[in-house]
């Protein structure tokens, strides 16, 4: 998949991940060479193969990228519609999960707009106690540059796409 010419496919598709799972999940690797994910529910894709994502909790993807800056963003449609839809007519209409292959920027102070953004998506959920504790207080981010995309096939449900 040509992640520049399907980068607004790619942005729809994370925002029905966010929008059915809460979250994505990104692999990074230890100096070890061990895998670990990590699911971010703070993670915005820009309009420019880029992304970024608040990082208040997550404890590997910082102590991981001081040996490896290379990342796999996995993001996968839980949509149950999107499902019973693909299950009934044996194809999906679009893939049911994309991963996307990056490397990790510094950590810094985030924007304006990126909190702005991040309110904007947690604003249905302003109320409630875990609210604040969750996103309350996020003032760092780290940035992701994009280098490959790849649909997640499922056999002959995805070999249309």
């Amino acid at each position: 998949m040509n992640s520049i010419a399907n980068w607004r496919f790619i942005r729809k598709h994370f925002n029905a991940t966010y929008k059915t799972s809460l979250s994505v999940a990104i692999a990074s690797v230890d100096k070890d060479n061990k895998p670990t994910v990590t699911p971010i529910g703070t993670f915005f894709l820009n309009k420019d193969q880029t992304g970024f994502y608040f990082e208040k909790f997550p404890k590997k993807i910082p102590n991981n990228v001081k040996t490896n800056k290379n990342v796999c963003v996995l993001g996968v449609n839980s949509s149950k519609w999107f499902w019973i839809k693909a299950l009934y007519k044996l194809k999906f209409d679009s893939y049911p999960a994309i991963r996307l292959y990056g490397v990790l920027g510094e950590k810094r102070k985030a924007t304006d707009i990126e909190i702005s953004r991040l309110n904007r998506r947690m604003k249905t959920t302003k109320g409630l106690k875990g609210n604040a504790y969750l996103w309350g207080n996020m003032e760092y981010v780290r940035d992701i540059k994009f280098t490959t995309a790849e649909g997640v096939n499922i056999g002959k449900m995805t070999e249309a796409l």
